[in-house]
This record gives structure tokens, sequence and C-alpha cells, in this order.
């Protein structure tokens, strides 16, 4: 599995009737490839998975295996509230041919960091592709610690770990372990620049629904080490990106898909949209990037 690059979670688009928008998804998916991006992740956090039934989750992910299959590379993200649950859908993903998944630990249940290891050790045995963890505490109530996550490294498809905490110590930490056949991801788009300066190669980004071809290319220019125009780029983009992560993720990431001239609906509860307010100061930031 290919990971090198900038992988979008992509946007779950939905019609004015809250039914899942298959054309939309497919005009974003060429969008996105045809601007440069390395990956795909279907039903993750950007995605809303946690308020998609499993009949629109199987939609969402045929669709982006129709579309982006043996083009980029494709992961499914296959959280859930149980173990078993996450199980099941490593499953239907490998059946339907994707590349790898993307799972974090569950929420709600507040695990400790025993029963995290365990979590990934059960979903890892139910399936041959490759596992990225991801560790995301401010949205499950828990993290993956240092410690578990070397343990971790050593299953055979356990394979790398989105760092979103928001902690850059942590996040160098790991990458200064160098684990053996193990990849830190960037996960914290205002932090991009600095996984980039200490070799991270890999962002995962709900903002590249935003700045698909941007994050590409930020990618792309730190592979010559051309650090001026990483940091051009990432100056450009920082004011959105910070909107972005202050609060209503997904409502500027869907709002954020206009650029491309592509209509993505609006987010579904319990998530509500952005009052018209919110929306203009959003859309104002973004008139403002100079590329």
């Amino acid at each position: 599995m290919k990971t090198q690059g900038v992988l979008v979670p992509i946007v779950t688009p939905f019609t004015k009737d809250d039914a899942v928008d298959v054309v939309a998804l497919e005009k974003l998916i060429e969008h996105f490839i045809k601007v440069g991006v390395s990956g795909i992740v279907a039903c993750g956090t950007t995605g809303e998975y946690y308020a998609l039934n499993e009949d629109e989750r199987r939609q969402v992910l045929e669709c982006v295996i129709r579309v982006a299959k043996g083009r980029v590379t494709v992961i499914a993200g296959i959280n859930g509230m149980s173990t078993q649950g996450a199980c099941e859908r490593a499953r239907e993903a490998e059946a339907l041919g994707y590349d790898g998944l993307m799972l974090a630990t569950p929420p709600y249940s507040l695990p400790g960091q025993a029963e995290v290891i365990a979590h990934f050790r059960t979903v890892a045995q139910a399936t041959s592709l490759p596992i990225i963890m991801y560790n995301f505490p401010a949205r499950v109530g828990v993290e993956i610690g240092i410690e578990a996550v070397a343990e971790l490294s050593k299953v055979p498809n356990i394979v790398a770990i989105k760092e979103s905490s928001g902690d850059f110590s942590r996040a160098l930490a790991l990458i200064k372990a160098e684990l053996p056949g193990f990849e830190v991801i960037c996960g914290c788009d205002d932090q991009a620049a600095d996984f980039l300066f200490w070799g991270v190669r890999s962002w995962i980004s709900g903002g590249a629904n935003v700045f698909p071809g941007e994050q590409a290319a930020m990618i792309d220019a730190a592979l010559k080490g051309d650090w001026e125009k990483v940091r051009s780029l990432m100056t450009g983009m920082l004011p959105s990106i910070q909107a972005m992560e202050s609060g209503d993720y997904n409502q500027k990431a869907k709002l954020g898909c206009r650029r491309h001239g592509i209509d993505v609906g609006s987010v579904r509860q319990p998530l509500l949209p952005l009052s018209d307010a919110d929306a203009q100061a959003f859309c104002q930031l973004l008139d403002q990037y100079q590329p």
C-alpha cells in the first residue's frame, strides 16, 4: 500500500433531500485525482461515517472503489463502537478490494491501554489488509500510548499511525523512534510543515478536501528539499486551516469544496450547518488565499 503523498478523507456529499449524492462524490474523486492526491480515504471522520447507515456506507465504499481503484491508493475507514463491528467493516472493505484500512480506538467505552492493544490486534487478525492506526484522543477520548504504538508496530499488518493528537512532541518521539517497517503519518493539518521537516512524507488531511492540489504540491516540494515553497504554501493555507481546526471542521471542509465547483451539500445531524455569518467569514478567508 502506497502512502506517500496526500490522502484525502473525503467528505460524503448529500443531496438537498439528505441522501448520499453519488454523482457529486464521483466528481469530487475525479477532481482530487486530477490535481495530484495520492489516495482517497472513504468513510473517515470528515466523511461523517458515524451518520451513515450500512446501506449508505456501502454506497460510498463502492463509489470510491469504482472511480479510484488502480489510480490512487484507496483506504476504508472502519471505525466502530465495538471491536467486532470494526472486524466486520474490515472484512467488508477487503471483499470490495480496498488497499488498506484506517482504524481508531472505539469511542465512548474508554478502553485502557491493554484493551487498546487487544482491540487493534483482534482487528488485524480479522483481515490481511494493512492497517493505519488513527490516534485522535480529542475525538474518541483515549490516546494510543507510545508504548502501545511500539507494541502494535510489531503486528505485521499494522503498518502506520495517523497522528492527530496535536502534540508535536509526541509525534516527534514517534518519528525519532524509527520503528521498523512502521510509518508516522501527519494527521494535524496545521502542523504539516513540521511533520515534513522531520521526514514524514504522508499526510492524511481533511483540509485536502479544500486544498488538494496545494497540499500535494507541499509534499512534492518537501521531496525536492524546496523548503521555501513548503513555507509559502503553508503560509497561504494556514488561516483557513486554523479556522477549520478551531471548530466546525466538517462544515468548513464541505463549504470549501465549492472551490472546485462542486456542491457537496451540508452536514448531517448531529452536526448543523454553519450560520450565514460564519459561512460568509470562512468563504472570505478562502477568497483571500493567494496560491
